[in-house]
């Protein structure tokens, strides 16, 4: 099995755990003299066959990761943790960039000349540029990543 197809089935099984719990929610309690709609505790042992199923896939997933060289040095965890900030400095520029822009005082404009001028404390168009440095380091990676997860076969 290749590491994308692995993912996909995390996600999967991490959807109907989700499912599974919201089941057993509305399951668990029932009106005196009624059947409840479904067998709660059947509901709740799928659900712990379905999480213990999706721990074994996660531990494989990780031990995937941490032993697959992308690059000279940077394993797949590295890439994962890379993009992962690389999208939080991307948030915080864009951000930053939005609000010196006046993005984010809304209908906040000046109506007279004797009302404060409202200044930018930062370089907006630098930090435009900035966000779309970044902005193309997270694809270039991705790509790499994605690469990875089609090409790399799940360790046991």
């Amino acid at each position: 099995m290749k590491l994308g197809e692995a993912l996909t089935l995390r996600s999967d099984a991490a959807r109907r755990v989700e499912q599974l719990r919201a089941r057993v929610v509305s399951s668990a309690r029932y009106q005196e003299g009624e059947l409840p709609a479904e067998d709660a505790g059947a509901l709740l042992a799928e659900a712990g066959e379905t999480l213990d199923a999706l721990e074994a896939l996660i531990r494989r997933i990780n031990r995937t990761n941490a032993e697959t060289v992308l690059e000279e040095g940077v394993t797949l965890t590295d890439a994962l943790a890379r993009r992962d900030v690389l999208r939080l400095r991307h948030s915080v520029v864009t951000a930053a960039a939005d609000a010196a822009a006046g993005r984010d005082q809304r209908g906040a404009a000046r109506q007279l000349r004797s009302e404060l001028k409202m200044l930018s404390a930062l370089p907006v168009a630098g930090l435009r540029s900035q966000a779309d440095a970044l902005a193309r380091d997270i694809r270039e990676i991705d790509v790499r990543i994605q690469r990875a997860n089609w090409e790399v076969d799940l360790l046991d």
